[in-house]
């Protein structure tokens, strides 16, 4: 079994060597995973891979040699009886029937009927208006439709109409080495290059030793500083929900930054910039960096970039408690303007097409908070962005 789980990490093309493999048969003869699946997880990924890169490989690889593994996130759920939410039927409406539903209220009214409804509610509830539920028109529940809700118990999305979304959820890490289906992303990308030579001079300058030998009439070896890209990058990536349609797209442009860029930091964030950010999406529910530890920590001379479709309520934007995730103490229009004032070179890479942006109120929103500078995720957007940026 252990053998095949080496051999498959390798087929994927995490590189893990017979060393590090040895190592881990001893860490487990020593008891140190405890016969856990959990705990021999986390002892394996911390043997067998070197680089936060190949994370995703190892985990897709980890759940298929070894299937039924439990979701290891401790994120706190909803505590409601399974069969309330168990899926017998799915509302499916017209656009004019949608339209005819009306919102129960402001953001407030919402949260404060939802702790109501849970106080009252006795018994599972189907296709209704007011109960949580399934296929209803209810703003409580899954597989039904309402213009402003909490989505509760859903695999999901499907209207993306949710203000808060009341399940655990897992978002899986981008992989910066995919293999692209274009070059032209890097061509675009290669405009914000700006090289300098700093650091030991350990490169042979071939001009220079040419015309020192010649000038004093013997060998005269000159070194210099390696030549590279000395633009600082920090890449804010939204991840989860909506995005999960532009996972490709996404996935591309993230791995032509890690090859264009040396001086490149990322991180995650969901729909809206809030108080903190991560790193590991399956570890984020744990392992965060506050915002303000991040603009405390990457000078002003950083261009920032926002990778996001923008979608989501309103209220994610303006209001506190408006993520649709956590309760947020400070509304996310907050926390843009912040990071906006220390990073005067910025912009906002969209991947829905630009066309479409002006149905929705929260990509207009943001677009405002940016100043216009948010560009279509496509060739022609990336090169205007990059203009922007230089």
């Amino acid at each position: 079994m252990f053998i095949s789980f080496f051999q498959t990490l390798r087929q994927a093309g995490v590189p893990v060597s017979l060393k590090e493999y040895l190592m881990l048969m001893e860490a487990m003869e020593a008891g140190l995973a405890s016969f856990s699946v959990e705990q021999f997880y986390y002892l394996s990924r911390s043997a067998l891979v070197k680089d936060e890169t190949h994370l995703d490989k190892f985990d897709r690889v980890f759940g298929h040699v070894f299937k039924g593994l439990d979701s290891m996130s401790e994120a706190d759920s909803i505590d409601l009886p399974e069969d309330w939410l168990k899926k017998l039927a799915e509302l499916h409406l017209s656009p004019e029937e949608m339209e005819k539903i009306k919102s129960l209220g402001d953001f407030d009214t919402i949260m404060e009927t939802l702790k109501k409804r849970l106080e009252e509610q006795k018994e599972r509830h189907q296709g209704g208006n007011k109960w949580i539920g399934t296929a209803g028109r209810s703003p409580f529940g899954a597989y039904g439709y309402n213009p402003e809700g909490v989505r509760i118990g859903q695999k999901e999305s499907r209207h993306r109409r949710a203000i808060k979304v009341w399940d655990k959820r897992e978002f899986r890490n981008l992989d910066d080495n995919v293999e692209l289906g274009t070059r032209n992303i890097k061509v675009a990308l290669r405009r914000l290059r700006q090289f300098a030579r700093t650091g030991s001079a350990d490169e042979l300058d071939l001009d220079d030793t040419i015309g020192s030998t010649a000038r004093k009439g013997y060998l005269d070896i000159k070194m210099r500083p390696e030549r590279h890209n000395a633009v600082k990058v920090l890449l804010f990536l939204d991840i989860g929900g909506s995005m999960d349609d532009h996972i490709k797209i996404t996935e591309e442009l993230f791995s032509a930054a890690r090859a264009e860029f040396k001086h490149l930091e990322f991180f995650y964030f969901h729909n809206c910039l809030y108080e903190s950010v991560w790193k590991d999406n399956r570890r984020r529910h744990q392992e965060r960096m506050e915002t303000w530890q991040v603009l405390h920590t990457f000078p002003a001379d950083y261009k920032l970039i926002f990778v996001g479709d923008a979608s989501m309520s309103p209220y994610e934007i303006v209001y506190p408690g408006g993520s649709v995730e956590h309760w947020n103490e400070e509304a996310g229009d907050v926390w843009m303007r912040r990071a906006l004032d220390v990073y005067s070179k910025a912009v906002w890479l969209n991947p829905i097409p630009s066309q479409h942006w002006s149905y929705s109120q929260s990509i207009s929103m943001l677009r405002d908070l940016m100043d216009d500078r948010m560009f279509p995720l496509t060739l022609d957007g990336i090169d205007r962005a990059i203009r922007a940026l230089v």
